[in-house]
């Protein structure tokens, strides 16, 4: 079957910056709806017209995908508003920020701690691979029609390189995909 929209299809990858170092490896074939939210529409014109064992190579810059790495996103917010178990790396909603953090702070977005330190928290706004050209290897593993929910979700369920924040998936469950 060939890659349309409105169809599934299941890929595998391997993903490293521009410099060749390795940023995710998915082995085990994930599902993306074309034609959804589940992938940059970069690679989804990349993938328009192949079939299942097809393998690109991408290169995307950072305004094709997660776009360019934004200072005014970064926070600093003192420690003592955080709970004592507060982690690097750990991603929090800013509607979930505490009170008294930065009103300016954007509460649609997403944030990462990126460093603990005993008078404050650094918090990044920003996407891990913002400002980050990606070279991207993948497979096409299988091809199928999208069902009816699928396509009025817009997604299989699994969106590219999305963060899971802390009180969804729990702790040690950041991923880029």
């Amino acid at each position: 079957m060939e890659i349309t929209q409105q169809c599934v299809v299941a890929l595998t990858w391997t993903l490293k910056d521009t410099l060749g170092e390795e940023l995710d490896v998915l082995d085990d074939p994930v599902e993306f709806l074309i034609g959804g939210h589940d992938l940059l529409p970069v690679i989804e014109e990349a993938l328009l017209g192949r079939d299942v064992g097809a393998s690109l190579n991408l290169q995307i810059e950072p305004e094709q995908a997660f776009g360019d790495f934004n200072d005014q996103l970064l926070f600093l917010e003192p420690r003592d508003l955080f709970p004592p178990e507060l982690e690097a790396g750990l991603t929090m909603e800013g509607s979930a920020l505490p009170a008294g953090c930065n009103p300016n702070a954007p509460r649609d977005a997403l944030y990462t701690v990126t460093d603990i330190y005993p008078e404050h928290v650094v918090l990044d706004g920003n996407h891990p691979l913002a400002g980050i050209a990606i070279r991207i290897s993948l497979r096409v593993e299988d091809v199928r029609e999208a069902t009816e929910e699928e396509i009025g979700r817009g997604s299989t369920g699994t969106g590219f390189f999305r963060i899971q924040p802390l009180h969804e998936e729990g702790p040690g469950t950041e991923s880029l995909h």
